[in-house]
C-alpha cells in the first residue's frame, strides 16, 4: 500500500478567470522538482476545499492552496490552531495575502519556498465564527465587493476600482456602531475594515501599520464626505497615504462589534462571511505559513 503523501495540493481551477488551471501543470512539475510529495485536489466550491484541509490537519499534512485570497483564508481558518502548516501559490485577482507576507507571483518560486518549509506563525481573525486572514470590511466595501464577484467578464485588478466606481454612484451614508474592546463609538460614513493584514482588493493598503502577529486588528473608519472627495482619495489607499486625512480614524483592539442602521454583509478575503451585527476577535499566533526566510525572522 503506497505511502500517504506529506502534502494536500488544493487548487480552484476557475480561480483568477481559470489561471490555476492552466499553471497547474508548472506548479506540480516545480513542487515534484522541490521533492515535495502530494496529492491533487481540485475544489469543487468553498466548502468542498474547507472539508479536505480539515481531513488533511487530521492526517497531519501540509496543505497548499492555489487560488485567491477567498479559498486561502477559508483553508487558513480550518488550519488555524492545528499542527498543519499553510503553503501558498496565488492564482488570484488581487493576491493580496500573498504579496503581504512575501510569497512571490510566479508559480515555480512559489511552489520553491514550499520546498524548503521555512514557517512563520500568524494571527487569524473571526467575524461572528467565519475565520479570515487579511481584512474584514463591510458599508461601502459590501457593496463593492459584491459588484465585483459579479464582475465575470471584468478581468485582473482593474475590477476592483470598477466596482468602487460602480459602488460610489449609488451609495449612501451610513451609521455604524462599533464596539472596541468594550469602548462604544459611532461613525456616519463608507467604511468600516478590520485589518488583520494591511492589503486587500488588489493592493489598496487600507490598513497601512497592520502586522499579522501583533494580536490586534487595526479598525479603520472612514467617515463622511462628499463623493467627489472620496473618489479623488481613492488612489491615495494604494499607498497606504489616506489614513493622514480626518476623515479616516485607525484604531487598535483585539475585539470589534459592528452594527449599523442599515444590513450589510461582512467581506472577509473577498467573500461573505458574516451579517450585522457581527463580533470580530483576534486568534493570536494561531496559523503556520511558509513563507520566504526573510519574512519569517
Amino acid at each position: 500500500m503506497a505511502a500517504e503523501p506529506t502534502h494536500l495540493f488544493l487548487v480552484n481551477p476557475s480561480s483568477g478567470g481559470g489561471r490555476t488551471r492552466k499553471l497547474l501543470p508548472k506548479a506540480k512539475a516545480a513542487l515534484a522538482d522541490g521533492g515535495v510529495e502530494h496529492r491533487v485536489v481540485l475544489t469543487q466550491n468553498i466548502e468542498h476545499g474547507r472539508d479536505e484541509a480539515r481531513q488533511a490537519a487530521e492526517r497531519g499534512q501540509t496543505v497548499i492552496v492555489m487560488s485567491g485570497d477567498g479559498l486561502i483564508g477559508q483553508v487558513g481558518g480550518e488550519l488555524a490552531n492545528t499542527a498543519s502548516a499553510l503553503g501558498i501559490i496565488p492564482g488570484g485577482r488581487g493576491n493580496d495575502f500573498a504579496r503581504v507576507i512575501g510569497i512571490p507571483d510566479d508559480v515555480e518560486e512559489a511552489a520553491g519556498l514550499i520546498a524548503g518549509g521555512t514557517t512563520r506563525q500568524i494571527d487569524v481573525g473571526e467575524a461572528n465564527g467565519a475565520r479570515f486572514l487579511c481584512i474584514a470590511s463591510c458599508g461601502f466595501d459590501s457593496d463593492a465587493n459584491r459588484i465585483a464577484n459579479e464582475a465575470k467578464r471584468v478581468t485582473g485588478s482593474f475590477v476592483y476600482a470598477y466596482a468602487a466606481i460602480r459602488a460610489l454612484a449609488a451609495w449612501k451614508p451610513a451609521t455604524f456602531t462599533l464596539t472596541l474592546d468594550g469602548e462604544r463609538t459611532q461613525v456616519k460614513g463608507y467604511t468600516i475594515a478590520a485589518g488583520n493584514s494591511k492589503a486587500y482588493g488588489g493592493g489598496m493598503l487600507i490598513a497601512p501599520d497592520a502586522e499579522l502577529d501583533d494580536g490586534l486588528f487595526d479598525v479603520v473608519s472612514i467617515a463622511d464626505v462628499s463623493k467627489t472627495r472620496f473618489a479623488r482619495g481613492l488612489p491615495d489607499v494604494f499607498k497606504g497615504e489616506h489614513v493622514h486625512k480626518p476623515e479616516v480614524t485607525v484604531r487598535r483592539c483585539r475585539e470589534l462589534t459592528i452594527e449599523a442602521d442599515r444590513p450589510f454583509s461582512v467581506y472577509a478575503d473577498g467573500d461573505p462571511v458574516a451579517e450585522l451585527p457581527a463580533t470580530l476577535r483576534i486568534l493570536p499566533g494561531a496559523l503556520r505559513v511558509i513563507v520566504p526566510p526573510a519574512a519569517a525572522a
